[in-house]
């Protein structure tokens, strides 16, 4: 029989469930996830460190998981909570279930809660830190949670960048994943395959602040090689890799706490055209001197509506971010190009005169809707009007 578990919110709230996944016990900062499907991608986005995933579609766990899904090499989140867990899923791709997942990768999960319940918490009070135990009781568990560090007093970016450095390369013929992944000469995924010398249209650099795999399979799609550095290395380190490009990559957690990253854009700037994404987004703008906040519940989900300011056009948006640009703070000749019309928040910036463009939201998706991805295609044209 499953065992008896419980979500311990920091406001003393507790809801009832079952355990699945590794039963032990975990504390992050509980948010809520819009997005029907991609729960998959969910749980390996860099983004979530340090959190305690609530998704709002009831049934979790249909399709399995499968190889070709991951978002990163290992699962982020430090919990996940559902309605409902599917134990028998049904995908032509599926190689374990959700439960098994979550198991091997230490990560404990919670079912036949009221995700609707917790959802409406979070909306009207705000994102608070909690905890999922089955072995504390509540009152146990809130004088644990009184203990721990607050989410945005730790810099997960250093937790989630990469090592050292890696190339992306060309589409590998023997390789499932559709992708293939060096360090130096060595395949990440571990094949003995021989690397394809392909010459690449664009050399583009992406400091890993918390990196998606999909952003590199849209770069290498689109003809680039793609080179991931951590975010500790230098401006001079990075262009001496000689990039045509550089992408600030999406990542967790508060900018405020991001000074040595954002020293390191500032020396970028005006160098070679960049793009920045969701936390690359609040990178330039602090880069240029703005200010930051915290939102009170933040965005996530697959269904955000972004205007485009330039031409009126609304687009859908997958968003995962809890912090925001102040616009009354911009300075040094950045504009807004986009914005939030469920709260009015900046989702674009843009430089009057140097080769910067960001947004706020993720345009390589996964999961989402794939209606920015032509956003690569303008960075990749400010790139070859560069050279």
């Amino acid at each position: 029989m499953a065992k008896k578990t419980q979500l311990v919110l920091a406001d003393g709230s507790v809801y009832e469930g079952y355990s699945f996944g590794a039963e032990v016990d975990t504390y992050g900062e509980v948010v809520f996830n819009t997005s029907m499907m991609g729960y998959q991608e969910m749980l390996t986005d860099p983004s979530y460190a340090g959190q305690i995933v609530v998704p709002t579609y009831p049934l979790i766990g249909n399709y399995g998981t499968n190889e070709q899904d991951f978002e990163s090499n290992r699962i982020q989140v430090r919990g996940f909570v559902v309605r409902e867990e599917c134990q028998q899923p049904n995908h032509y791709l599926n190689t374990k279930t959700l439960r098994e997942y979550l198991a091997e990768s230490g990560i404990p999960g919670i079912y036949g809660v009221d995700t609707r319940a917790i959802t409406r918490k979070l909306r009207s009070a705000g994102v608070m830190m909690g905890m999922i135990t089955s072995e504390k009781t509540a009152e146990q568990a809130l004088e644990e949670l009184k203990k721990f560090p607050d989410y945005g007093s730790i810099d997960f970016v250093r937790q989630v960048t990469t090592e050292k450095p890696y190339s992306w390369g060309p589409p590998c013929d023997t390789c499932d994943l559709r992708v293939k992944c060096f360090t130096g000469d060595t395949c990440l995924f571990g094949r003995e395959t021989a690397r394809q010398e392909t010459q690449p249209l664009y050399k583009i650099v992406i400091l890993d602040c918390g990196l998606k795999y999909t952003i590199l399979r849209m770069m290498c799609n689109h003809g680039c090689q793609v080179t991931a550095v951590p975010c500790t290395m230098s401006a001079e380190e990075i262009l001496s890799l000689k990039p045509d490009g550089i992408v600030l990559s999406p990542g967790p957690g508060d900018p405020e706490l991001l000074d040595y990253v954002v020293d390191t854009v500032k020396q970028l700037v005006g160098k070679k055209p960049i793009m920045g994404i969701c936390l690359g987004n609040q990178l330039i703008a602090r880069a240029f001197g703005a200010k930051t906040f915290k939102l009170k519940f933040g965005h996530r989900g697959a269904n955000h509506p972004v205007r485009d300011l330039s031409d009126g056009r609304i687009h859908i948006t997958a968003q995962n971010h809890g912090y925001a640009t102040d616009p009354d703070t911009l300075k040094g000749g950045l504009e807004v190009t986009h914005i939030n019309l469920n709260d009015g928040t900046v989702e674009g910036l843009r430089h009057k005169e140097l080769p910067i463009f960001t947004i706020q939201y993720h345009s390589e998706a996964s999961p989402g809707p794939l209606d920015n991805v032509y956003l690569f295609e303008q960075f990749l044209e400010m790139v070859r009007d560069g050279k």
